[in-house]
């Protein structure tokens, strides 16, 4: 294997993204030859149409099944002691709360799960019953805010700078010489194939630069099913957050507070280094759905094609979202309430029915690789999901991932996991601000 990885060529479409620089940066680690390595994404890293071009994201266990807790676990060590990572995990702990009789009762259940699991979770997560236990984690509450809460409180939890870490592998990658192409030189129009019609062996991009190598990884993140025809089984999906701005005085009192989430309402994270707090909202997400002929499918068809705040600066959030942003800063931060909210963005990821990730070889396409599907849970997995796509294309991908990973058409992936399918863009008004000519 040492040989090959010498020797084999590798590309990675959206490679400026969350899987797309693990990946990258996985195979360096693994003893490819940097040289051999392109990269490809319409932006520079950490690419602008990137869901982890970000401010912040949430780092937690999750305990959904058996692949989700191993990455979970692997991860937190990585964020924790892996030189290139650490700087950018912010430890400084996760309430999940509600004040609901469901909400409350299904963190009952996520507490007793933890407890379950039966590798120590127990240690590290502390149930919350009352005000006075809230108070001492969480100090920056008032007593009359949160009456009537209970929640669970996660040492091991806090929040990544997202941004920030993708940057460090494109700083990382840049130092080792691996090849970049971007903007219409890293855009994919179509993949290449040898004689056979079914090998792939290339890639071309929108301003016809051909590239070739001996295994393409597309990892486009919510842009995937618009490029490749993926049956169905994974619906590009909107989330929106905004930012306040807080006095120095203000930023003080809330630094190192740990990160909140109720999914009733939404969350938090404690503010930047510049006093800014990115606010979120909890729901099923937005659609935008269009006819779209992505390569591979025989005619066009209904898919949720991203639209890119990058390309569209004037673009914010629809008016409803407006409201559940300020009825989750009211929750969790009233004092702010007559904050001006700024940044208002949606953020945009891709779900698969059963919100496992679709990451395996293309059935029909021989050499051309997956990895996607993020259902919006891939930042925290940086460090380390990268490593699993490696061992895909070298074909020692243990079987328990090669199963929840494997090309699965059908189900509900529209609806996903969530409590209901996404509402359509088209039918949703004051997001769209495109400039006056």
């Amino acid at each position: 294997m040492a040989h090959l990885r010498v020797s084999t060529k590798v590309i990675v479409v959206g490679g400026g993204g969350t899987m797309g620089s693990s990946t990258a940066l996985h195979l360096i680690r693994s003893g490819y030859t940097p040289s051999n390595i392109t990269v490809l994404d319409v932006y520079p890293i950490p690419s602008l149409q990137s869901a982890g071009h970000d401010l912040n994201k949430i780092m937690g266990i999750r305990l959904r099944n058996g692949p989700d807790l191993q990455l979970s676990l692997e991860s937190l060590d990585m964020w924790k002691n892996d030189e290139l990572f650490k700087p950018f995990f912010h430890n400084v702990g996760m309430i999940d709360c509600s004040s609901s009789e469901e909400g409350i009762e299904n963190l009952r259940r996520k507490y007793q799960s933890l407890i379950e699991a039966g590798i120590g979770l127990e240690k590290t997560n502390v149930w919350l019953e009352n005000e006075d236990e809230i108070l001492a984690r969480a100090p920056h509450f008032t007593r009359e805010q949160i009456k009537g809460w209970k929640g669970l409180f996660s040492s091991d939890g806090g929040w990544l700078a997202a941004a920030k870490a993708i940057n460090a592998i494109g700083e990382f990658l840049k130092g080792q010489g691996v090849n970049f192409g971007f903007g219409g030189a890293g855009s994919f129009k179509r993949p290449l194939f040898a004689a056979d019609g079914t090998t792939c062996n290339g890639v071309e991009t929108l301003d016809g630069k051909r590239y070739y190598a001996d295994k393409v990884v597309l990892a486009a993140g919510a842009w995937s099913p618009t490029l490749v025809d993926l049956e169905d089984q994974c619906v590009s999906k909107a989330w929106v957050f905004a930012h306040i701005q807080l006095t120095s005085r203000e930023a003080a009192e809330y630094k190192n507070v740990p990160v909140v989430y109720d999914a009733e309402y939404g969350f938090f994270f404690e503010p930047n280094e510049h006093g800014v707090i990115k606010v979120c909202d909890e729901f099923p997400g937005f659609s935008r759905f269009k006819q779209h002929q992505p390569y591979g499918a025989a005619s066009p068809k209904m898919i949720s094609v991203p639209r890119s705040h990058a390309k569209n600066t004037t673009d914010t959030y629809p008016d409803a979202s407006e409201a559940t942003i300020r009825k989750a800063i009211a929750r969790f931060m009233p004092r702010f309430t007559d904050k001006v909210l700024f940044n208002r963005t949606m953020c945009w990821c891709t779900d698969t029915a059963d919100a496992n990730l679709l990451i395996c070889e293309h059935p029909k396409w021989k050499n051309f690789i997956l990895a996607t599907g993020d259902s919006g849970h891939s930042f925290k997995l940086l460090p380390n999901i990268g490593k699993h796509v490696v061992e895909l294309l070298e074909g020692s991908l243990s079987q328990n991932l090669a199963d929840a990973w494997k090309w699965r058409p059908g189900g509900d992936a529209l609806k996903s996991r969530r409590g209901a399918p996404p509402k359509d863009l088209a039918d949703m008004s004051g997001w769209k601000h495109d400039a006056k000519l």
